[in-house]
């Protein structure tokens, strides 16, 4: 399928939307680190909202693994990774919220760049939830199992060299040397990204940011 813009994205999950009544709806947006997620999804909740849908976010990257936990595996320099999530407890969580009202849930806290548990609050009533992170449509197990969840899938399309770019920016805003951005960037985060790219499942829908 060939890449939306944001407003045909806008228009066309509002149209399936209109028809559901009061049944809880799950998007999956996923795509590369970098590649506009947390932007995209703020905004497609207020717009939502805006719509009378009533809207909210849960985050993947509240399910990163404490720091703890993944310098005890040696797995702290691939922080970001497949490997450092929690999906089982990200699959606990989208049972859940199928078959709960309000759940509270995990955030990701860039600024410090940790998870912090029960730290916002997904009401009874809301209607649709944005999942978003990197790998919800990983092709390979355990996450191909979250695919069951969501009743429409979206992919953030970017160019390498924009990810790239912004990847160097983000690291940048932390203060760190140059030699660590480029540990981070070109031993972690790219790679992360061109496995996204390379091997999700197809989505419904193509968003280009």
């Amino acid at each position: 399928m060939s890449s939306l813009s944001y407003n045909e994205l806008l228009a066309i999950l509002a149209h399936e939307f209109d028809g559901l009544g009061n049944k809880r709806s799950f998007i999956a947006l996923a795509g590369p680190p970098a590649s506009g997620k947390s932007t995209i999804s703020e905004k497609l909740k207020a717009d939502f909202n805006t719509k009378g849908f009533i809207s909210d976010i849960l985050q993947m990257d509240g399910f990163h693994f404490d720091d703890s936990i993944l310098t005890s595996k040696g797995l702290l320099p691939r922080k970001g990774s497949p490997e450092t999530f929690d999906v089982q407890g990200l699959k606990n969580y989208l049972s859940r919220l199928q078959n709960e009202g309000e759940v509270v849930v995990p955030i990701f806290d860039r600024s410090l760049e940790v998870s912090r548990s029960s730290a916002h609050v997904i009401t009874q009533e809301t209607q649709i939830i944005i999942v978003e992170g990197n790998y919800l449509l990983l092709n390979s197990e355990p996450w191909s199992e979250l695919k069951k969840y969501f009743d429409f899938t979206v992919m953030l399309d970017c160019e390498e060299k924009v990810l790239e770019k912004r990847l160097i920016e983000r690291w940048e805003s932390f203060k760190l040397s140059k030699d660590d951005i480029n540990k981070k960037v070109y031993d972690n985060d790219l790679p992360n990204g061109i496995k996204v790219i390379q091997n999700s499942n197809k989505a419904d829908f193509n968003l280009f940011n």
